[in-house]
């Protein structure tokens, strides 16, 4: 993982909400939010809330008792999920924060959670031992990962366009860190040596779907981290590669609505 792999300022947190949620994260939300409201907790926290697609799907399931941290590293994008939720839902307390160094007192929640965002932590055991430490004895950590990039179609075929336009340098973005962190033996590896022994990991295949084929190519190419390698290479060719990604997408399921392929794995690891 790159510097860049963690930036998401400027649009990409509104690009990411408005087309990238929709397409691959929000059915994977509300497993998530299903999965915690039956843990029945009195207190949840979620890392790496990135644009808040979680939260609007788990708060309103929640009971006014429960106390539900949302944090993220990136302000940028707290912000737009805090705007998002709209300040009349005062269960959710939002702050910023590491995860790898969380402002928590130890065994504080029942329910530590985190939707495709331990790929990006640095030190995925440092992480997972501080998700373990503010959990209570008997509380659950549960988050997912995406899959290896092929069994993701979309974000499949967008790092191949991308390369094309970039043949000497491609942007491989979207297969080092979204899809960079699949394996099942190193996730459970990582968790054991963070002090978890409990873990069950399943695999969880799910169907992405888009009005049309730019929509997935705005997505991945101006929507996420990806906008930076490509525009590190040259700002002139953001549109040109999304345009060609486009391209790709529509090759293959043509110019109307388009569904493909995704997959994840969701773990859960007791304390």
């Amino acid at each position: 993982m790159t510097d860049s792999d963690k930036i998401f300022t400027g649009s990409i947190p509104e690009f990411y909400d408005s087309y990238l949620v929709p397409l691959i994260f929000e059915d994977y939300a509300r497993d998530l939010a299903e999965r915690v409201v039956g843990l029945r907790p009195s207190a949840v926290l979620e890392t790496a809330a990135g644009s808040g697609v979680v939260p609007r799907a788990l708060a309103p399931q929640l009971d006014a008792s429960v106390r539900y941290v949302v944090s993220d590293l990136n302000q940028p994008m707290l912000d737009h999920a805090a705007k998002k939720q709209g300040s009349h839902d005062c269960r959710v307390e939002w702050q910023q924060a590491d995860a790898l160094e969380l402002p928590f007192a130890d065994a504080s929640f029942d329910v530590v959670l985190c939707q495709f965002g331990v790929m990006f932590y640095p030190d995925r055991v440092r992480g997972y031992a501080e998700a373990r430490r503010v959990l209570k004895p008997g509380g659950c950590f549960v988050f997912s990962v995406w899959d290896h990039i092929r069994e993701n179609v979309f974000a499949d075929l967008v790092t191949a366009a991308a390369a094309t336009v970039f043949p000497e340098d491609p942007p491989l973005f979207m297969a080092r860190t979204p899809h960079g962190y699949h394996e099942r033996a190193t996730i459970e590896r990582d968790l054991k040596q963070a002090g978890f022994s409990q873990i069950a990991i399943e695999t969880r295949p799910g169907v992405s779907r888009a009005p049309n084929p730019r929509h997935p190519a705005i997505a991945f190419c101006q929507g996420t981290p990806l906008r930076n390698e490509i525009e590190v290479r040259d700002s002139s060719l953001l549109e040109q590669v999304t345009n060609t990604a486009a391209s790709h997408i529509a090759e293959r399921y043509g110019n109307g609505s388009v569904e493909a392929r995704m997959q994840a794995h969701v773990i859960t690891a007791m304390r």
